[in-house]
């Protein structure tokens, strides 16, 4: 028999040696349905393992990050952003002798709640629904719900509080506004996925032709460097010797944080801002996005206006027909919507 062999319980002895700071999978808060542990994988091993399987996870694939429908085969999706994220938290956790099986299931059901047609999708949707929508708000929405007909995942406490608390996209990093996160590991997802978006970002819109490389700020670029590589690379050894603290430091200590140098984290945000001012905010004059809009709008007051053609499953799941609407768009693929 396998549960003979205690392997779970053999990876939740090797995780004493993580830092004092470290979520041990033993200690988690639990779920909202007590479940009998299994026998080979640790909890966050099987909340991680969940939302890959999930179909919400699969159907990032074919939801955008930034450009709608782009020609070339190389731009990033939400899928391939969620895996960057992924990487370069794995990365920091593993440094910082934090939990790294946590960490990656934050990050990868972080975005599960992203609409079809990146943040213009979003934006639009979030003026139409009566009560707001933010997209880390949705993944929690699916992950507690939507997914299994009804019956949600059941993820444990941390991985809920990290992919809830991980987006704060409408402020300076690391600012006042920039929230809390239950755990070190969530903010490390939270700081990863700046890192991820801020670089592949600039790829795209260079490929894009939105921008060239000497239109990035040049004091940023001084800090950072003038490629993709080196600049992910500079960000990451940054925050990792910068939480230093988070690996070294005693239980009894006050909590550390995971952050970023003065000048890093000031280069960070000039590109972050300068991404925002070219990139992410001027829609305006860009079909695409235009076309985008014009189609959460349609599709919105459709299923509104005629709530028996919205799929029974996101009927029997929400309050009102504006609630089902809203989480059935949410839910669609650019090419679906």
């Amino acid at each position: 028999m396998i549960e003979q062999l205690k392997i779970r319980q053999l990876t939740e002895a090797r995780e004493e040696n993580l830092s004092p700071h470290a979520v041990k999978s033993r200690f988690s808060r639990g779920r909202a349905r007590p479940e009998e542990p299994d026998p080979i994988r640790t909890a966050f091993q099987r909340d991680r393992d969940r939302i890959i399987h999930c179909k919400s996870f699969r159907r990032l694939k074919h939801k955008t990050q930034v450009f709608i429908a782009p020609t070339g085969d190389h731009y990033v999706t939400r899928l391939t952003h969620t895996l960057e994220v992924s990487q370069i938290a794995r990365t920091i956790a593993r440094a910082l002798n934090l939990n790294e099986d946590l960490t990656e299931a934050i990050s990868l059901g972080h975005d599960l709640g992203h609409t079809p047609f990146g943040h213009w999708g979003e934006d639009t949707l979030n003026e139409l629904y009566s009560e707001g929508f933010r997209h880390n708000e949705q993944s929690l929405r699916i992950v507690e719900l939507l997914e299994k007909d009804g019956a949600g995942l059941n993820l444990t406490w941390e991985v809920r509080d990290g992919i809830v608390n991980h987006s704060k996209s409408d402020v300076a990093v690391l600012g006042k506004d920039w929230g809390e996160v239950g755990t070190l590991e969530g903010e490390i997802v939270k700081i990863s996925d700046m890192v991820a978006y801020i670089n592949h970002d600039i790829g795209d819109a260079v490929r894009a032709g939105i921008l060239t490389e000497s239109d990035l700020p040049l004091e940023a670029i001084k800090v950072l460097g003038n490629s993709h590589s080196v600049r992910i690379n500079t960000m990451v050894s940054d925050i990792i010797a910068s939480s230093w603290e988070a690996r070294i430091c005693d239980i009894m200590s006050k909590k550390p944080t995971i952050k970023m140098s003065p000048p890093v984290l000031s280069a960070a945000n000039t590109l972050r801002d300068f991404l925002f001012e070219r990139v992410y905010t001027p829609s305006t004059g860009r079909a695409d996005a235009e076309n985008a809009r014009n189609v959460v709008i349609f599709l919105y007051r459709y299923f509104n206006q005629y709530g028996d053609k919205l799929p029974a499953e996101y009927r029997r799941h929400a309050d009102t027909t504006e609630r089902g609407v809203a989480d059935y768009i949410a839910g669609m693929t650019d090419q679906y919507a």
